[in-house]
């Protein structure tokens, strides 16, 4: 490569990787508010700052995280957490698949291993958008400024967890049902059937935790079972149809 061309690579790369923070920073901000209630969720069961702060820097996803936490407040094993995030966080290997396709074939593994590390569902929708190959250096930019943004409001979020007034802290807890509140009703508002589904899982839920036979089982283990099974379920009865998919007579 001669000097005209690694230098345009290189301005390439700098422009790619400032874009990159520029469209960070609305996601940082929102993963801020987000992780502060999960850090005083993290608070709660009785998590150090910094052991919140770096579980959110190896952990960069809130269902998952707080399934942690869930679990850790349980008593559950570590069998049990391992397979909990698995399932909790299971979007992201189709994710990584899908921006494998758009990767340039001479893409280092390290670069693929780093991108894939960082893949979260908004740093996702914004790179996987982009045209063309993905420059792993856009990437980089929006993880430098979401990546810190989330494990700095886990660990405020945490800190404030033990500093605040008990019945602060009770409030400003209420900010992570509202959270999944927000995940859930939209696509129950536009599907009956997904609606549905998540009266089933409030039901079942209840159900485990009140029958005498379900004892025996932790909590950690009750989850495990009930996601697994109604989500195998749901499908078998109502396979998600994909767009231009023909119906078979």
């Amino acid at each position: 490569m001669d000097r005209v061309d690694y230098s345009l690579k290189l301005q390439t790369n700098r422009t790619e990787f400032a874009q990159g923070m520029r469209d960070g920073i609305p996601i940082g901000l929102g993963y801020f508010a987000v992780a502060f209630s999960l850090g005083i969720t993290a608070k709660t069961i009785g998590l150090h700052p910094l052991t919140c702060m770096i579980t959110s820097v190896l952990c960069h996803a809130s269902a998952g995280e707080y399934a942690v936490y869930s679990m850790i407040g349980a008593a559950a094993t570590y069998a049990e957490m391992a397979i909990m995030v698995l399932i909790a966080n299971a979007r992201y290997l189709l994710m990584s698949c899908a921006m494998s396709q758009r990767m340039h074939p001479r893409l280092s593994f390290f670069h693929r291993l780093f991108m894939g590390f960082g893949i979260t569902d908004e740093l996702f929708g914004i790179s996987i958008a982009r045209p063309g190959h993905l420059n792993p250096n856009y990437m980089y930019g929006g993880m430098l400024i979401s990546i810190p943004m989330w494990a700095l409001g886990s660990a405020i979020g945490c800190f404030s967890g033990g500093v605040l007034p008990e019945r602060a802290v009770s409030a400003l807890s209420v900010a992570l049902f509202g959270m999944f509140l927000a995940i859930i009703i939209p696509p129950a508002a536009k599907d009956r059937v997904i609606a549905v589904l998540i009266v089933v899982c409030f039901a079942a839920s209840y159900a485990f935790t009140r029958l005498s036979i379900f004892d025996g089982i932790s909590g950690g283990t009750k989850t495990i079972i009930l996601t697994v099974v109604i989500s195998a379920i749901a499908a078998i009865l109502f396979p998600h149809k994909e767009e231009g998919e023909e119906e078979i007579s």
